[in-house]
């Protein structure tokens, strides 16, 4: 019931206290957290980038939606999903999967020309439509660890992709923004959220069973 009681505390801040901190050995334990999330085919299809430079901050809050929460936050957790797939990129996962299990290379190569198959045949957009979903499921491990080392997180979707992309030089990496997660902690006195209910749909309504 740990992870529940956590998932009931968190909620998603608009205020942050700007003088408190993340420190270092959370924000290793909430990106290693995405890390270990699980993808489509074990390829880690995106990556995450870690701002905690004001200045870069300042800059990325030009557009978002809620600069404030941006430039007060402690942390900005940039989750980018690869812009397209590629026969190098499979086969590097693949190989290294091999090499850390004591396997010969090619061992996966009959799945792998399958995935090949399919994900060299569509367009970069389709690609990275599928990438990016992959990025949520780590997206969501970091706010459950978040909650867990009862570190607040705001998880945003409303900012300029094309700046974040070019400030931090992302399409040089093979990589597209998808989703901000902002780190820190809580200013209750000035967040006008921090004490409400927390109001989800009830159970028999979010839960259809069939038996």
């Amino acid at each position: 019931m740990a992870l529940l009681e956590d998932l009931k505390w968190r909620y998603a801040t608009k205020k942050y206290d700007p003088t408190k901190k993340v420190n270092q050995e959370d924000v290793d334990k909430i990106v290693e957290a995405a890390r270990l999330a699980p993808t489509s085919s074990g390829l880690q299809q995106f990556r995450v980038l870690v701002v905690s430079n004001q200045e870069i901050k300042e800059k990325l809050s030009s557009k978002v939606l809620n600069p404030e929460v941006m430039l007060d936050c402690s942390h900005v957790l940039v989750f980018a999903a690869w812009d397209k797939y590629t026969t190098e990129r499979i086969d590097a996962i693949y190989n290294r999967t091999t090499d850390e299990r004591d396997l010969p290379r090619g061992r996966f190569d009959s799945y792998t020309d399958k995935i090949k198959g399919i994900y060299l045949n569509q367009t970069a957009e389709e690609n990275f439509i599928h990438t990016a979903r992959q990025s949520y499921i780590g997206f969501a491990m970091a706010i459950a660890q978040a909650a867990e080392l009862k570190v607040d997180a705001t998880p945003a979707e409303g900012f300029d992709n094309t700046l974040v992309d070019a400030t931090l030089d992302l399409a040089k990496k093979g990589l597209k923004s998808v989703t901000l997660l902002y780190l820190g902690y809580r200013d209750t006195e000035g967040d006008w959220l921090a004490n409400m209910k927390k109001v989800r749909n009830t159970t028999d309504e979010f839960v259809i069973e069939y038996k």
